[in-house]
């Protein structure tokens, strides 16, 4: 079971990385899920673009772009790349703090990778419901 944090085009590294990977297990195990390996790849907004024109042909900036790897059913392998530029500015608009809105956006990546979606607005509403849920743990 792994759990790593990298930097692309920025140096960032999340607080208490310990505390933090004990919470991604402890939801990925909630809803029966094994981590087998999980990459955080912490960039910039610049960078995320790129990646979303690249993989997505999407030209708009985003928080979070999740690439799922794993072939097998409840065993996630992962990347997940997160703006720590749109989590600053997301935080602001959203008059939380950057810590809530990097937790949120960690969580809403792993979400994905256990299989829920947020295409329309039903979807979006439960991953919402979910995001809470999650932060409460913390």
């Amino acid at each position: 079971m792994s759990i790593y944090f990298f930097q692309e085009d920025i140096y960032f590294v999340p607080e208490n990385t310990e505390q933090l990977k004990y919470w991604i297990i402890q939801i990925a195990t909630d809803h029966h899920h094994l981590i087998r390996n999980l990459n955080y790849i912490f960039c910039s907004d610049q960078y995320l673009l790129n990646i979303n024109k690249k993989y997505l042909n999407h030209e708009y900036f985003t928080d979070v772009i999740t690439f799922n790897h794993s072939t097998r059913n409840k065993m996630i392998e992962g990347d997940i790349f997160i703006s720590i530029d749109r989590v600053k500015e997301n935080s602001n608009t959203l008059k939380t703090s950057f810590q809530q809105e990097l937790y949120r956006v960690i969580i809403h990546g792993l979400l994905h990778l256990i299989g829920y979606d947020d295409k329309n607005d039903l979807d979006k509403k439960q991953m919402r419901k979910k995001e809470d849920a999650c932060l409460s743990l913390l």
